[in-house]
């Protein structure tokens, strides 16, 4: 009799309509309040609540506590553990090869040329191709940061970059790019960067200005070598199994609050890039190095680059982001 009643209470309960139900989303970030990914997080959660008009509970996991994003972007496929968060695009190539063209090095001319790709949208058909083989919503496009190399000795042109054992992220784009240009290109997970260069695994790793202040990697590789190679997309991903429990006017809100939570992050993370280094290197943490083989960096990578778009699918959105003027 008592099972009844408890079976009888949780069907009326999942029967009420979403809005009638309590509702509880759980996000997930590397970093503590200070960065900019979890100040765009905490944005979108005051902006669901704003469009929702609904009491949505949020619980923000920062500093780790979930792990790293590749475990984030894996939970959300689960429709377990973790509700929306942002992921880098490489650590989404299991899921989908053409992931990691979001933001993959020397795709953006500069900061105009990167927001102007962005507001066209071009990379909505791979969004739709991690939604339907992950099950992972790209609700919005954080990021703006400019990734350069920081090393343990200074690093000016491509003959000083031959053969430097360098940190890259997972996706296979990362390491052919890197051995394009004469670096020795190893994966190591994200939190394991600082052992590997304080113990001599490796010489270098790349980053935004926002991660090498974040996780002090200016302690054991102070040079920054301004390759300036990458500008990141950081989507704000939604897990597809959480999304679909909800009616159409709360869908509206996460996506509205999604769309304009990214744009805030790009925002914030862009205008702050310039600012840490500024500091950092004020306070004698880091010296930047000026590079000057960037040109010719890019001659070598576009091969590579165009080779990936093709064995991808994706060389009509290269051509069309290279037209972009």
């Amino acid at each position: 009799m008592k099972k009844a009643l408890l079976a009888g209470a949780f069907a009326a309960f999942c029967s009420l309509p979403a809005h009638a139900q309590n509702i509880t989303w759980h996000g997930a970030s590397q970093f503590n309040d200070d960065h900019a990914f979890t100040k765009t997080l905490v944005k979108f959660e005051d902006l669901v609540k704003k469009y929702s008009g609904r009491p949505v509970s949020f619980v923000l996991h920062k500093n780790s506590e979930l792990g790293l994003e590749k475990q984030y972007f894996e939970y959300m496929a689960q429709g377990k553990a973790v509700d929306y968060g942002i992921v880098s695009p490489a650590h989404m190539s299991t899921f989908s090869k053409a992931a990691p063209f979001i933001d993959a090095p020397f795709v953006f001319r500069d900061h105009e040329h990167w927001n102007k790709v962005l507001d066209a949208d071009l990379f909505k058909p791979i969004a739709d191709e991690i939604h339907q083989k992950a099950d992972v919503l790209l609700i919005g496009y954080a990021g703006g940061g400019t990734r350069n190399l920081f090393v343990n000795k200074p690093v000016r042109n491509l003959q000083d970059m031959k053969g430097l054992k360098v940190r890259v992220q997972g996706a296979p784009i990362w390491s052919r790019t890197f051995a394009a240009v004469g670096m020795a290109p190893t994966v190591i997970a994200y939190n394991e960067i600082y052992n590997a260069i304080q113990n001599n695994v490796i010489s270098a790793g790349e980053n935004e200005a926002a991660g090498v202040e974040q996780m002090k990697f200016y302690e054991v590789a102070p040079q920054l070598s301004m390759t300036q190679h990458a500008i990141t997309i950081r989507p704000i991903c939604f897990s597809g199994k959480t999304f679909k429990g909800l009616d159409k006017a709360m869908q509206a809100a996460v996506l509205r609050a999604g769309r304009e939570a990214g744009a805030y992050g790009r925002q914030v993370e862009s205008s702050e890039d310039e600012q840490k280094l500024a500091a950092l290197e004020k306070a004698g943490r880091l010296t930047r190095v000026a590079f000057t083989d960037r040109a010719q960096m890019k001659k070598l990578v576009d091969p590579v680059m165009e080779a990936y778009a093709k064995e991808i699918g994706a060389s009509e959105i290269l051509a069309r982001i290279n037209s972009i003027k």
